[in-house]
């Protein structure tokens, strides 16, 4: 049978079969032997050893579309990043850092901020600014009033999406509007394997009806860009490349260069200077972390 890994823990993956059913299931030795780990969303051919017990074992790691390193999950359509829009404010550091790592492994991101029923149209227009301008669509919600949720219910029709972002931003809000089963479901998982609510969450990937899947990462409080060179990381600025013609020399790096169309686009206000900001701190983190 073939179905998704929706979450794996303790050496037990739960794979959403073609049936409809959740299995719990081991890999197969092989995949040790050849240093191969299945990942949440990998699509796999498993047998069934129990139907009544639902266990089997997965044989086949079909081949994946992609694989990200943090989160780790395979086969990813697009990203939905979470942060409030107040209450905490968002911490714009931490949303460019996980723009650079999604751009870095070439996934489409979203990004939404909830809590829209605790500021005014402002703050949506400053952020609009910040980042429409640089090429991310917005979303605002507010799960207290589903303002905005038929739109996110869209969105995610018929993709796997990663939603991500820090704590006490409304992640398990949304992930309950948007399927109210995901607690019972993993209620169920943590039945079967004798964990309560308290244990460490992993990554898990929530069916939501056909080819739709939703996987709830655990909130992050900080990220860090590791194997990325300092000279590279303007290439995941999307809004730098349309300036680039005016930067004098051949790779412009776009900090201590005289001639440089990026800072002058900045300096006009055609960049945002918090998102140049952050890009010259990352520079520097790459660069120091480089010479060690």
């Amino acid at each position: 049978m073939t179905g998704k890994i929706l979450k794996g823990i303790a050496g037990f993956y739960y794979v959403h079969g073609a049936d409809e059913n959740i299995y719990e299931c081991k890999a197969k030795g092989i995949f040790r032997n050849k240093n191969v780990k299945p990942l949440v969303g990998d699509d796999v051919e498993f047998s069934v050893l129990d139907r009544l017990e639902k266990k089997g074992n997965i044989d086949l790691i079909l081949p994946r579309k992609n694989a990200l390193v943090r989160p780790a999950v395979a086969n990813v359509d697009q990203a939905l990043v979470l942060f409030a829009i107040t209450h905490p404010e968002p911490n714009l550091n931490l949303l460019d850092r996980f723009l650079v790592m999604m751009e870095v492994q070439e996934v489409p991101v979203k990004i939404c901020f909830n809590k829209t029923d605790l500021c005014g149209s402002d703050k949506k227009q400053a952020l609009g600014e910040i980042y429409e301008a640089a090429g991310y669509p917005l979303y605002f919600t507010s799960t207290y009033d589903d303002q905005g949720i038929e739109e996110i219910k869209e969105l995610v029709q018929g993709k796997t999406t990663v939603l991500a972002g820090p704590s006490g931003v409304g992640k398990s809000s949304l992930t309950n509007l948007l399927f109210p089963q995901a607690e019972m479901e993993t209620a169920n998982i943590s039945e079967k394997i004798q964990r309560g609510k308290h244990t460490t969450r992993h990554s898990e990937l929530f069916g939501m009806g056909r080819d739709t899947y939703l996987m709830d990462t655990p909130g992050f409080s900080s990220m860090y860009m590791e194997d990325l060179e300092c000279g590279r990381l303007k290439d995941y600025f999307p809004e730098f490349e349309s300036y680039e013609d005016g930067c004098r020399f051949l790779g412009c790096v776009h900090i201590g260069e005289k001639t440089c169309g990026v800072k002058d686009a900045v300096e006009e206000g055609k960049i945002n200077r918090s998102r140049y900001e952050n890009y010259r701190l990352f520079y520097q983190e790459l660069k120091e972390k480089r010479r060690y």
